[in-house]
């Protein structure tokens, strides 16, 4: 047989490395780079990608007038120590011929080809490069959102400041600013403290509420069609609200890593109490993507039933009434099960134990009230002559005949359940904290298919990590 014809078996560890140190994003960022900048020595010009910063902040802060564009750009970009751009200050710190032009007003309206110019001539300047930027207000127009990714101008992070335009027309009324500064002040949301401050600030003349209306008008008739150029990493945040709401709000977006496009090897624990579905999403999802369903549960009785020394390990434990809770890592092995993509459904975890094996699975919290879990188990019982399971609620016997010889389960009493659920709440918020950056909650008190579609979504599209 050809031998370049056999099935390619990628070892585990290949893929755990490439996830963990970003290789695919490695990939995807030079290739980017070159496909725009097409340099005449790709080589030199990927070795100078390779050496600079990589997750230097590249942001725009967008909105209607009168959201706080300018406060929030300047308070960002000082939390992160980047450069804030605008439109002002980069005309006045050019020294570029188009500059001057602009400046000398030889345009009655600057043409979106000068634009990009100058903003392309500053962020290539080395604080830009190893700080990073912020552009506030820009683009203004579809037209310039497409001209500066033609240039290869493409933020990370996109943030659109939304308000109500009864809320903006009010604001601008008390829209004051220091002609010195250039900042800008509010009489009532944002005096300045500086009673010298206070005494130059003058009114902004385009805050009439005529040319407020007139300026709204405007941002409305093109803010659909910049949005549209980055529809894939545009945040939009309520401006209606205190500042520092604001601020808390951006700066979390903006910590928060974009979704990778990378393959993946789907890893998934889910974690719950007794009675909250687990193994049934765990059918579902081994199902459907071709995953190894691996059940705790059946690993031990599996061992036990074998007789294996691991059997014997586990024996004590299961003497006490201890099964599942209070195993070692080394009694609880999985690493012979975790080879390939795998789905654990369990309980009760060592925060590090699949960590440990180099894999960072997608950890599934199933949460669930105490009192649905007693409906769903106290009711149900099983029929000894077919076999049948039965819920009382849910699915009841259709004779009486079939009622009168269902059987109950001892693990279904509720002295039994409630002693289970006790036990899993007394190790959750240790386990919680081990996974606190991978781990994701959904609400299982729901039907089986959309639980199952919170879990799917998580996998299939995974939630962004925080930077």
């Amino acid at each position: 047989m050809d031998a370049t014809k056999k099935p390619l078996l990628i070892p585990p560890e290949f893929a755990n490395y490439a996830e963990k140190h970003g290789i695919f994003q490695i990939y995807e960022r030079l290739l980017s780079r070159l496909i725009v900048e097409q340099p005449t020595d790709p080589l030199t010009c990927m070795i100078d990608i390779l050496q600079q910063e990589e997750s230097v902040p590249q942001i725009v802060i967008h909105g209607p007038p009168g959201s706080g564009k300018r406060s929030m750009a300047v308070m960002i970009s000082k939390h992160l120590d980047c450069v804030c751009l605008n439109v002002n200050n980069i005309i006045s710190e050019s020294e570029s011929k188009l500059a001057s032009k602009v400046r000398t007003n030889r345009y009655t309206e600057v043409p979106t080809h000068i634009w990009v110019n100058l903003i392309a001539e500053r962020i290539k300047k080395t604080d830009c490069l190893t700080k990073g930027w912020l552009l506030e207000g820009f683009p203004q127009t579809r037209e310039q959102a497409l001209a500066l990714q033609v240039e290869g101008i493409i933020p990370s992070h996109f943030i659109l400041l939304d308000c109500p335009d009864t809320v903006l027309i009010e604001r601008v009324m008390g829209k004051r600013v220091d002609p010195e500064t250039g900042d800008v002040y509010h009489t009532t949301f944002d005096p300045p403290s500086d009673p010298e401050v206070v005494r130059r600030l003058v009114p902004d003349p385009k805050c009439t509420e005529a040319a407020m209306v007139g300026r709204l008008m405007e941002y409305h008739r093109h803010i659909d069609g910049i949005l549209a150029c980055y529809e894939n990493i545009y945040k939009t945040v309520n401006a209606d609200q205190p500042k520092a709401d604001v601020f808390s709000q951006v700066l979390a977006y903006i910590k928060t890593n974009p979704r990778s496009q990378a393959p993946h090897t789907p890893r998934v624990v889910l974690l719950g109490p007794t009675g909250c579905g687990k193994s049934v999403q765990a059918e579902l999802l081994a199902s459907k993507y071709g995953l190894i369903n691996v059940s705790c549960t059946e690993l031990i009785k599996q061992s036990l039933a074998d007789g294996s020394k691991i059997g014997e390990s586990i024996q004590p434990y299961i003497d006490r009434k201890m099964m599942g809770r209070e195993f070692s890592d080394k009694i609880l092995n999985l690493s012979e099960r975790t080879k390939r993509d795998f789905l654990v459904p369990l309980q009760y975890l060592h925060g590090t134990f699949i960590v440990g094996f180099g894999y960072i699975p997608e950890v599934v919290f199933m949460d669930i009230p105490n009192d649905t879990i007693l409906e769903r188990l106290t009711l149900r019982s099983i029929d000894p002559v077919t076999g049948e399971r039965y819920h009382l609620i849910y699915n009841p016997p259709r004779s009486s005949e079939v009622k009168d010889r269902l059987q109950r389960n001892k693990k279904d009493q509720e002295d039994e359940v409630n002693d289970r659920t006790a036990q899993y709440q007394a190790y959750i918020e240790e386990i919680a904290e081990c996974y606190e950056e991978i781990g994701q909650h959904i609400n299982a008190d729901q039907d089986i298919h959309t639980v199952f579609e919170c879990i799917e979504s998580i996998i299939v599209n995974r939630i962004p990590r925080k930077v």
